[in-house]
């Protein structure tokens, strides 16, 4: 981190968090905004913990910075935190979902947030080229040492496939938690139908909440600073940008303060039009 004070935002932030903790949300939200005064591109995710707290809007995303932060951070522990302790399994359930409904072979596949390379082990067999795209450098090399990937990228996904020079489509594109990190689909859902071949698979998960948690919203900042999104909001931008949905299943995504954290597995397929 650097142009800023970070001085002043380690004593804001942890301010913050200590009010946050003892129950004093107001204050705590005053503190996480001043937080956002000094860092405007936000790498602690003051403006979703303000949003968790229901004291603020739920920004568009995470946010770059602050997801790039957090993942740097963990790159290390990843699996061991992910899989071994909140039993992560999303990759496997992709695969055999794919297996089962759109087995291809793929010649082309495109792994969005990679993260330590979980879905690209999955989905390696199935997938003649392999390219993963994570905004986390610690997570890249990671995937670099698996050796999984035939190409890998430093980027944001949706900028990835907004900027991407290559112009040969895909006919795989596969988000395996990276939904938990933005709120609004669109850019996301114009983004792959742009890089799909006509036909091809996108596959995602999701976390999810009752729908009377959401109030009539189709996604909120959930208790544990994570996006999560209705069903039917789902179905509805996926239909809007030319997707037709195949499967949009319950699953438990991880566990969460030792319960389960439920979610939905997407598999749609690009329109042929």
């Amino acid at each position: 981190m650097s142009g800023f004070d970070e001085a002043a935002l380690t004593d804001a932030y942890e301010r913050a968090l200590s009010l946050e903790k003892a129950g004093a949300h107001a204050a705590a939200a005053e503190a996480y905004r001043e937080c956002l005064v000094i860092d405007p591109e936000d790498h602690g995710g003051a403006a979703v913990r303000i949003a968790a707290m229901g004291l603020g809007e739920a920004p568009e995303s995470a946010g770059d910075a602050y997801v790039a932060t957090l993942f740097d951070q963990h790159a290390e522990a990843f699996e061991d935190i992910l899989v071994r302790q909140l039993r992560y399994g999303v990759p496997a359930l992709m695969a055999a979902r794919i297996a089962e409904i759109a087995p291809g072979p793929y010649q082309r596949v495109l792994d969005l947030g990679c993260g330590t390379g979980l879905a690209g082990e999955a989905l390696r067999d199935r997938a003649t080229t392999l390219l993963g795209v994570d905004l986390s450098e610690g997570m890249i090399e990671t995937c670099f040492d698996k050796g999984i990937y035939d190409d890998l990228y430093i980027g944001e996904a949706v900028g990835f496939l907004a900027e991407f020079d290559e112009e040969e489509p895909f006919d795989l594109i596969v988000a395996a938690d990276v939904l938990p990190y933005l709120g609004g689909l669109d850019a996301l859902f114009s983004g792959v139908a742009a890089r799909l071949a006509p036909g091809g698979i996108f596959g995602f998960s999701t976390e999810t909440l009752s729908e009377a948690t959401f109030a009539g919203r189709d996604f909120m900042v959930g208790p544990h600073q994570r996006f999560h999104h209705r069903e039917t909001y789902l179905g509805d931008r996926l239909a809007a940008h030319g997707f037709d949905c195949l499967e949009c299943g319950p699953i438990v995504v991880r566990l969460q303060e030792g319960q389960p954290a439920p979610g939905h597995l997407v598999l749609a397929r690009r329109r042929d039009w």
